[in-house]
């Protein structure tokens, strides 16, 4: 005998149905395409902490339990050590370099915060974000590592705060959808002219951000872009035998659109 369907799957059928009812389009397929891509994502989620449990297996954060659900986008590739698998070098440049201070601006849950917090057991993690929800999940997710000491959450970045930079050997992560380019001047922000800075733009909310922190920093840093990429590596053995669809889906981030980060690293002051 079948089973029922579960809430979930009544849930997407319902809302896929809404979608449908408009017109055709190519925007309207698109918005369904998704909806059954998150849906059917959620699933492989569910399936690899069934399997594997809540332990990062692979990539620069190998070993962090995640235990908490994400602020944002897709949460598989997060649990299998592949997100934003193109900056995994950086992190472990960062790493080698020992800075005492890490600052995550737009922290979401703490998957970089903490796993830098591990990574680096003499350094400090600045976690900021504005969402309540996000601050609670990355204390979770701080506990649960055992990193609670070292790890300072809060709200809002100002520009003024970022003044420590001139007093501590400190790297920026920013990725705050969009207002990177508000935040980053170092004309209001001194103590950027002094870190190494790595920040996801999002040309979708402005279309000139690449160009802009590239021209602002350009005279200090030296900066590098890097683009999305997937490392099937990341993929357990377990998954051979799935679809390629859901192998991609496992790795999906669930954006729509490119988010190019830049790695600017900060000339020395002779330079």
């Amino acid at each position: 005998m079948s089973q029922p369907p579960s809430p979930l799957n009544k849930n997407v059928q319902a809302s896929l149905l809404e979608i449908l009812q408009a017109e055709p389009t190519t925007l309207q397929l698109e918005h369904a395409l998704r909806h059954l891509a998150k849906w059917r994502a959620k699933l492989i989620h569910n399936t690899i902490l069934h399997k594997t449990g809540h332990i990062i297996k692979y990539g620069p954060f190998a070993g962090m339990n995640y235990d908490v659900s994400a602020s944002e986008g897709g949460a598989a590739p997060r649990l299998l050590g592949g997100y934003e698998a193109s900056l995994a070098p950086i992190i472990n440049e960062i790493v080698e370099t020992k800075p005492d201070l890490i600052i995550d601006v737009g922290c979401a849950e703490g998957y970089y915060a903490i796993g830098m917090a591990r990574r680096l057991p003499n350094a400090t993690i600045w976690a900021r974000d504005a969402n309540k929800d996000a601050r609670l999940k990355c204390a979770h997710l701080a506990k649960l590592n055992g990193v609670t000491d070292r790890v300072e959450i809060g709200g809002i970045m100002t520009h003024s705060d970022f003044d420590i930079c001139q007093r501590h050997k400190s790297v920026v992560i920013c990725d705050i959808e969009g207002g990177e380019k508000d935040l980053l001047d170092p004309h209001l922000a001194k103590g950027l002219f002094a870190t190494d800075i790595l920040v996801e733009c999002h040309p979708t909310a402005d279309r000139d951000m690449v160009a802009v922190l590239t021209r602002r920093f350009e005279k200090t840093h030296n900066i590098k872009q890097i683009d999305r990429e997937l490392d099937t590596a990341a993929l357990p053995k377990w998954m051979d035998g799935t679809s390629d669809l859901d192998r991609l889906l496992a790795l999906w981030e669930w954006r729509s659109t490119p988010t190019p980060w830049l790695w600017m690293t900060a000339k020395p002051a002779n330079q």
